[in-house]
């Protein structure tokens, strides 16, 4: 039998004008969709709180050891499901939920400026679009340095790129939970199509490898 992918899904809590996050509303549509029979899904809410961040994402890794994270926020700005290609490690001055920011302004002392995710947003976000779900899907290289982007450059160093972000927009402008769960649906099912087809060729290369050394 093979081996389930395990899949880490993850949405936030709820914080300033988000008395209701969509983003979290979203990931608990997709755990009640499902990703079929061959994942395993694992879905968290983490809390808008740099340390919470800090203490919650590599056990998260470690003890779930998943071949994929995705985590999804809310963006107010957000009008489509935007897919961010990079976290970034510096500019972090807005305030948390228990009013707090890293002195350091920065996600990780010494770690390079920008971190970018192993997935091409680009392909995930064309191949989305022409299966004409009836959700439009984008792409963005800014994450917005506040929770969303800390969590995902956090995410991206300890899963060595495995890792994606997706913003939605607050409910109702204009999808609904049950849309944006079957957008984020589509978008993961694409993500992992891609890593497959990654593998496969990153082990063809290898046997080709491996055969030439008899």
């Amino acid at each position: 039998m093979a081996h389930k992918k395990k899949v880490v899904v993850t949405g936030f809590e709820p914080f300033g004008e988000h008395a209701v996050n969509s983003s979290w509303v979203a990931v608990q549509e997709l755990e009640r969709l499902g990703l079929g029979e061959d994942v395993d899904l694992h879905v968290c809410e983490i809390p808008v709180e740099y340390q919470a961040v800090q203490n919650l994402l590599p056990s998260l890794w470690r003890e779930q050891q998943p071949q994929l994270v995705v985590h999804v926020g809310v963006s107010g700005l957000a009008t489509t499901v935007t897919l961010e290609q990079c976290g970034h490690n510096k500019g972090y001055k807005r305030l948390d939920n228990c009013s707090f920011c890293p002195a350091s302004q920065c996600c990780m002392e010494n770690g390079p400026d920008c971190i970018k995710s192993v997935l091409d947003m680009d392909a995930v976000c064309k191949r989305v679009n022409e299966s004409d779900i009836g959700i439009a899907v984008s792409v963005s290289k800014d994450a917005g340095r506040y929770l969303c982007d800390y969590t995902y450059y956090s995410s991206l160093y300890l899963g060595q790129g495995h890792s994606a972000f997706v913003h939605v927009p607050p409910l109702g402008k204009p999808y609904s939970s049950q849309d944006l769960g079957r957008g984020l649906h589509a978008v993961i099912q694409e993500m992992l199509q891609l890593l497959e087809q990654d593998h496969t060729v990153e082990e063809h290369l290898h046997n080709e490898h491996c055969n030439h050394s008899h």
